[in-house]
């Protein structure tokens, strides 16, 4: 696939506003068949940092359709070129029909802007800075687009920030230390944690703010694991590393967080994920 000549993959007005007839095409079928399901994954890896590709080749088995239009929105990075540049390595050979969202230099109004992603079948979040990212989302709108997508279906994912993004809580380091961020779009209930294994400090952290109340409980993912949920409910965990775990982190009744590690199932190039057999 050729790369767009613009830092927006999305390159002139007019081809956004195309996509209205398809939004409206999706819109019946939709509301009909999944009004009630809001899907969700949770990534500890993916294209930036991982080079056999497997995590993101999970992902794409829940696209639902075996081309889909997946939209790469890297505001947490402040658009990074680089960043961008590295998705359209990755995807852009892929069965896939890929784009980029740059709100930083964005050139849609608010119809096409609409019209642009409620079309994507796979809203890929890249990592940065969550905090700034939520702000910037909210100033455009894109908060509320988000969650319109998701009622009708549009698998949303990301990694780092593009996983804080989803809960009403997170653990981040946004402004300088690690802290806790109690505003995010609450699409999944309680809190996230990611980077739980690599980055010093974290771990502790996110059980202290468990424990005091400061973050509900939720979910914390190792470096290379991959988590999807339907409706709030993880359904599908995977890893591409035998020691990487996803762990469910909650208060009990003395004021501890605990963490439970959660059966995770290993994927390789030679036995890839089954996205119909989920964890116990």
């Amino acid at each position: 696939m050729r790369r767009p000549r613009t830092p927006c993959s999305v390159a002139n007005l007019r081809a956004a506003r195309q996509c209205s007839s398809l939004v409206e095409a999706r819109r019946e079928e939709d509301l009909v068949a999944v009004r009630h399901q809001q899907r969700l994954a949770l990534l500890g890896g993916g294209f930036s940092t991982d080079d056999d590709g497997l995590l993101d080749d999970w992902l794409l088995t829940h696209a639902r359709t075996p081309r889909p239009k997946v939209c790469f929105v890297p505001t947490a990075s402040g658009d990074a070129a680089g960043y961008i540049e590295r998705f359209w390595e990755v995807f852009g050979p892929r069965e896939a029909e890929s784009s980029v969202l740059s709100l930083f230099r964005r050139e849609l109004d608010d119809e096409a802007l609409r019209a642009f992603l409620l079309a994507q079948n796979v809203v890929y979040v890249g990592g940065g800075n969550t905090a700034n990212m939520l702000a910037v989302w909210r100033t455009h709108g894109v908060d509320r687009l988000l969650h319109e997508a998701c009622d009708r279906g549009t698998l949303l994912c990301g990694i780092s920030a593009g996983a804080n993004c989803w809960a009403r809580g997170s653990h981040t380091d946004s402004f300088g230390p690690l802290t806790f961020l109690a505003d995010g779009l609450g699409l999944l209930p309680g809190s996230v944690c990611p980077h739980y294994d690599s980055e010093a400090g974290r771990r502790p952290s996110y059980l202290s703010a468990v424990a005091t109340g400061a973050l509900d409980s939720g979910w914390a993912l190792d470096d290379g694991t991959g988590a999807f949920f339907i409706d709030g409910h993880l359904t599908d965990a995977v890893t591409r590393a035998p020691q990487a775990q996803v762990y469910r982190v909650e208060r009990d009744t003395t004021g501890t967080a605990v963490e439970r590690p959660l059966p995770c199932r290993l994927i390789t190039r030679a036995a890839p994920a089954d996205p119909h057999q989920a964890p116990d």
